[in-house]
């Protein structure tokens, strides 16, 4: 993953990664400091925001590889990440991406290390007191060395599908004195008014004028130029 990722991002990376819910509240700590989801409401001093600090600030400002998460308070799942390498993105690559999967996630609210000790022992003897009743909460059969390889990848492509850059609307053009349809009938208005007046000699000043407010109207030129050349049409009809 890139190390500009917020750390907010990074959790949803790991519960992709694990199958959780995000179901409860985390927190990571390096340094002693915190970042999290802090109070809505400012009663207590929480974690700063997981959502304004990227895994680079981490790194320069703690000077650590090295980063503690811990998820669901109650169950207390602490979680050891160490950043092994850095390396130059994959041009045209998607992130996050696996690079190895070892075992399966704990199922959620299962107790902690101790109750998920409990889980993997009801489930591994057919005969223990509690294994109907693992069996049930569970839903099915338990394979603790089975990874999910195929779940993993599709989290991570619905994560990657969902913060992939979203590409730039092009630039409206300017707005025109009008649409074309619009100028054209303004400039068939000031011939209409102009033949009204006078017959204009062919080549006159005032014929000149009259074809660039023609022209300047079906191109959609400045509004205050446009003006400019009508006032100056009128003013050469008056002189003739």
């Amino acid at each position: 993953m890139p190390l500009k990722i917020k750390l907010n991002r990074l959790h949803y990376v790991i519960q992709a990664a694990m199958g959780w819910t995000d179901s409860h509240l985390y927190e990571f700590r390096a340094g002693g400091s915190g970042w999290g989801v802090p109070d809505p409401d400012g009663f207590y001093d929480g974690p700063m925001p997981a959502s304004k600090t990227s895994l680079f600030d981490v790194i320069e400002d703690v000077g650590t590889k090295t980063l503690h998460y811990i998820y669901d308070f109650g169950d207390n799942w602490h979680h050891v990440i160490k950043i092994e390498k850095i390396d130059n993105a994959i041009a045209g690559a998607a992130y996050p991406r696996l690079v190895r999967a070892i075992g399966a996630c704990p199922p959620k609210d299962v107790g902690g290390f101790p109750g998920y000790a409990d889980f993997l022992e009801a489930m591994a003897g057919p005969r223990h007191e509690e294994h109907g009743q693992m069996l049930e909460w569970y839903g099915g059969q338990f394979d603790p060395d089975e990874a999910e390889i195929g779940r993993i990848l599709d989290n991570f492509e619905r994560l990657a599908k969902k913060w992939a850059p979203k590409p730039r609307k092009p630039k409206a053009a300017p707005k025109r004195l009008g649409s074309i349809r619009r100028a054209r009938g303004l400039r068939r208005m000031l011939t209409h008014k102009a033949n009204q007046a006078m017959v204009l000699p062919q080549g006159s000043r005032a014929a000149q004028l009259l074809n660039a407010a023609a022209i300047a109207s079906c191109f959609g030129v400045d509004q205050f130029e446009f003006q400019r050349i009508v006032d100056r049409l009128v003013g050469s009809i008056v002189e003739h």
